[in-house]
């Protein structure tokens, strides 16, 4: 859709294509993507979500669904509906729509962080062997920050967010209410 796709009312979300709730994960994935696949062709389709948040990946992955079906099929107007709260990977969910397709519904909260990892290093043997799982994991930390970081810059694209600010709030999980969300352009309106 173009930067000028008209301002949605309360009434265009009264009966959402696609519904998700609880965590991100396989299950809301498969569904989601059944769901994407008998949505309407044409027109508006809106995507409804609440979520306390779930794996990263598998929100990138349904982002990329909705950046492939967007180019594919311009006649049809993917909508993102944030309800009650949309922490973590529904944020970077978020991210894949166009500013002008996200909205929020009153009291919704939106929490974005740094991704976590928990992860054991067993060092056992030559010390030269010791190097490369070391290095695997520094590689492994320094990749994900560059996805993060690319997410983060996605759901800020057109905000009055900086990504300074972003890397500065989220190692202690930045909690956005609607209106504060809607005030700094992270979303189109409030609902």
């Amino acid at each position: 859709m173009s930067m000028q796709a008209p301002l949605l009312s309360p009434q265009d979300f009264v009966c959402p294509a696609i519904r998700l709730s609880g965590p991100v994960d396989q299950a809301m994935y498969l569904h989601f993507k059944d769901a994407l696949a008998a949505a309407p062709s044409e027109g508006l389709v809106v995507i409804e979500i609440a979520t306390l948040g779930g794996d990263p990946e598998i929100a990138r992955m349904m982002g990329e669904d909705i950046r492939f079906h967007s180019e594919l099929s311009p006649g049809r107007r993917l909508v993102f509906l944030g309800k009650t709260a949309v922490y973590s990977a529904g944020a970077t969910f978020m991210g894949f729509f166009a500013k002008e397709n996200r909205y929020l519904t009153r009291g919704t909260r939106v929490m974005i962080h740094e991704r976590l990892i928990t992860k054991d290093i067993h060092l056992q043997g030559p010390l030269t062997t010791c190097i490369a799982p070391l290095k695997a994991a520094l590689n492994e930390i320094e990749s994900s920050i560059t996805i993060q970081n690319e997410g983060f810059s996605n759901l800020i694209l057109g905000s009055d967010i900086t990504l300074e600010e972003v890397l500065r709030r989220a190692p202690e999980n930045w909690y956005l209410e609607a209106n504060e969300a809607a005030s700094l352009g992270l979303v189109a309106a409030v609902l």
